[in-house]
């Protein structure tokens, strides 16, 4: 579902745009039917895996002499429809967190309102009512922040800035809880918060900032993944993502929806690095062309995209050869 609407993005900004579509598939393989527009000449199919889906444009990966072809429409709309897909993923990521903090019960501030049994926190300096503005050097304009922070502290010290009393403070070296998780260690929020009132202008505003915040942590695990924080292990194919749904759905449709925020704009980021075969890969050609004035040589670009969808594949392969075990073995 979330790959389809990537592909709804591209299509609908190349109709925009006036470039010939050949096809819009919805799920990949064989096709089980499919009908051409008398309209437009487009062929809307139905193909027999209900995954995803692709949009073929004319002068996609080909040379053509079409007016209307995709090679030959200026550089910035090529530009704008080959990022149209992960935009409408991030949109999607940013509507389904709309929609979960609309539907909650409550929204939870950054104000301490209560430490937990055996806390940590308490022995450094933080006290009932501070409200937490930054965690080192991070701003924390709501709840989701400061989870997210003091998790990604791991067992870490960090200074924290708070409000109290109307003044603003920085305790040092403050430390949490932690706890390990497959092999990462994490920090632990040993205290509970006050709720906030849930108005329009509030729930825009958690909107805005776990949208951002959730894109930040997207980056940031991509960052831990290079750098060897998150092993192997960590990383997750169709199969474990099915898994951590299903847990997600046990927990109701709050946990559910914000996953699916999650997926969504993951997908979005994901797409968007600068790599070989992905959207972020063909941007960057692109841009070499705004730069250069003439794009670099189809069949250099068609190479190196090849090759980038032959590490995907081995590395999607491996990635769910690994899921497969883990559910196996528990």
């Amino acid at each position: 579902m979330l790959t389809l609407l990537h592909e709804l993005g591209h299509y609908l900004f190349a109709r925009l745009f006036h470039v010939e579509i050949k096809e819009f598939a919805v799920g990949m393989g064989p096709k089980l039917f499919s009908r051409v527009s008398g309209k437009t000449g487009i062929r809307y199919s139905f193909r027999l895996l209900p995954i995803g889906g692709f949009v073929s444009m004319t002068g996609e990966d080909e040379e053509s002499q079409a007016p209307d072809a995709l090679c030959n429409k200026p550089v910035w709309q090529r530009m704008i429809i080959c990022a149209a897909g992960s935009v409408f993923n991030i949109v999607t990521g940013a509507a389904l967190i709309f929609a979960v903090i609309v539907t909650s019960s409550a929204i939870g501030s950054t104000v301490v309102a209560q430490f937990r049994d055996n806390a940590v926190s308490c022995n450094y300096g933080l006290e009932v009512g501070d409200r937490i503005v930054a965690i080192g050097d991070d701003r924390t304009p709501n709840w989701r922040n400061v989870v997210y922070e003091i998790g990604h502290l791991g067992a870490e010290p960090a200074d924290i800035t708070v409000i109290r009393d109307g003044k603003q403070l920085i305790l040092r070296d403050v430390n949490f809880g932690e706890e390990v998780n497959e092999g990462v260690t994490f920090g632990v929020v040993d205290f509970l918060v006050e709720r906030e009132e849930k108005t329009p202008l509030n729930v825009l505003k958690h909107t805005w900032h776990s949208s951002v915040l959730t894109v930040k942590m997207i980056w940031e695990s991509l960052i831990d993944l290079v750098t060897g924080r998150y092993g192997f292990e960590a990383m997750s194919g169709p199969v474990g993502v099915t898994t951590t749904i299903g847990d997600a759905a046990k927990q109701g449709m709050g946990s559910l929806m914000y996953l699916a925020a999650v997926l969504a704009m993951n997908l979005g980021v994901f797409n968007l690095l600068p790599l070989p075969a992905l959207d972020g890969g063909r941007l960057f050609f692109q841009l070499i062309e705004l730069i250069r004035g003439k794009p670099v040589p189809a069949k250099y670009e068609g190479m190196i995209h090849f090759i980038g969808i032959v590490f995907l594949m081995a590395l999607m392969l491996a990635v769910t050869y690994k899921d497969i075990i883990k559910l196996i073995t528990g």
